[in-house]
């Protein structure tokens, strides 16, 4: 059996699964899992909402892996910037991408480059404290409107609604809870294409979405249809029948008179976003179902006022250096997970796993499953595979030195990771996130 070395580009869960699968699966491997942050976790810390902490309850497992001596973790460090696809063959048998979704899906409705219209992944990317965004958000809008009928809409509806100070009790840094301090959103109207069992919302977090004493849930009657290809799908799934049951609770409920409102409204495509200088309102158009999951237009717009629109309408991979894309689908073309070139060859030693691979769907867990198959495929090509042309474990090292490369490594990340939950415990907090990328740097860094 013969050394392997492999570099996983991505240090999320897709990324961190991988490398896990591979050195369990190859005892001789020894993985390098490098990211453009000098922090570790990807979506799990810059994409879960900070109120939702049992989700990054699997931070812990994550953290089992990279702490593995056959795995090392190299943050900081831009692929296509600071290390190319070339230079990654020479110090490694086999690459993998695992780089995920990190921009917003167009929606090309007129209206949609107003100032006041946002795309989710920017906001989410703010108020989980992401190091390359600007410190301020604007929120003096106090109606707004959210587009989409995922979690991520979810999550900004809760974020927008609830009080800052509900907030303290997350790892919000502190220019997120000034901002949220500031924050005059009394009204989020989240707006589905589709009916009550078509929608994407998780039971738990659907549910969770009252659970702050400030919030009224406010289900719209109007487009509530369950037609009987909607009564097979609730038949089917338990998840599906856990959402619907909640819609049906909020839609029956009385309002408690609180100071903010989450409104769902339900078969409503958005057709325009309004205004002439700045966003002034949204345009839907009422669907109906067509007995098959999907929906049509009726001809009936409804205008709502608002003065913001967040579009979470999904995440689109982006393309990467040196690697074939399609841009349609948003993934790198491969064969189960093999990269594929623009005439459909597999490219030597070159692999993809998570949503750079599949497209943003699924939850977190079902990367397993996904990095499972393209450690398969890789350990199946090995005897084929050129051995690196660098087999010393340091020498990335010293070529990325030689660039200029400030990478941080895993025990940087543990002191950054102290500091943080020092900061947190000087304010009877868990945790505080530094947000400067200089500060994480350096705040892993002995003094």
């Amino acid at each position: 059996m013969r050394r392997l070395r492999v570099a996983v580009i991505g240090a999320g869960p897709a990324g961190i699964y991988a490398a896990d699968t591979l050195v369990n699966d190859y005892p001789r491997a020894q993985v390098d899992v490098f990211d453009r942050l000098p922090a570790p976790y990807g979506l799990v810390r810059y994409g879960v909402a900070p109120d939702h902490p049992r989700i990054k309850e699997i931070i812990k497992a994550l953290r089992r892996v990279l702490s593995r001596d056959d795995i090392r973790f190299l943050g900081n460090v831009h692929y296509g910037t600071d290390v190319k696809l070339s230079d990654l063959r020479r110090f490694y048998d086999a690459v993998i991408f695992s780089t995920g979704a990190r921009a917003d899906r167009e929606l090309d409705i007129p209206g949609v480059d107003l100032p006041g219209s946002y795309g989710a992944a920017d906001f989410v990317s703010w108020y989980d404290g992401h190091p390359d965004v600007p410190r301020e958000w604007p929120l003096t809008a106090k109606n707004v409107a959210v587009l989409g009928a995922g979690n991520v809409a979810l999550d900004i509806a809760r974020m927008l609604a609830k009080p800052a100070d509900e907030q303290l009790a997350t790892e919000i840094p502190g220019n997120v809870y000034r901002g949220l301090a500031l924050n005059q959103a009394t009204d989020v109207h989240v707006f589905a294409r589709r009916g009550p069992a078509q929608i994407k919302f998780t039971p738990m977090e659907f549910r969770e979405l009252s659970h702050s004493p400030s919030v009224d849930v406010v289900v719209h009657p109007e487009g509530f249809e369950i037609d009987e290809a909607s009564q097979a799908a609730i038949g089917k799934s338990k998840s599906t029948k856990l959402v619907v049951d909640t819609l049906m609770r909020y839609l029956e409920r009385e309002p408690s008179g609180a100071p903010h409102r989450i409104h769902i409204h339900l078969c409503q495509a958005p057709v325009a976003i309004l205004g002439t200088d700045r966003v002034e309102g949204l345009r839907t158009e009422r669907t109906e179902l067509v007995g098959n999951g999907t929906v049509r237009g009726t001809g009936d717009f409804v205008d709502t006022p608002v003065e913001a629109v967040y579009r979470a309408v999904g995440y689109l991979s982006t393309h990467l250096a040196d690697l074939p894309f399609d841009h349609g689908a948003g993934v790198v073309p491969h064969d189960r997970g093999r990269v594929l070139d623009m005439d459909g060859v597999m490219m030597e030693g070159t692999y993809v796993t998570g949503w750079i691979k599949r497209g943003p769907i699924g939850l977190i867990g079902h990367t397993k499953s996904d990095a499972a198959e393209t450690v398969t495929s890789l350990l199946a090509d090995l005897p084929g595979i050129a051995p690196a042309e660098i087999s010393d474990p340091d020498a990335i090292l010293a070529h990325l030195s030689g660039r200029g490369v400030d990478y941080t490594t895993w025990d940087e990340w543990e002191r950054l990771d102290a500091h943080e939950i020092a900061l947190g415990a000087q304010q009877g907090r868990e945790r505080v996130k530094v947000v400067p990328r200089e500060d994480m740097i350096n705040g892993g860094r002995p003094a």
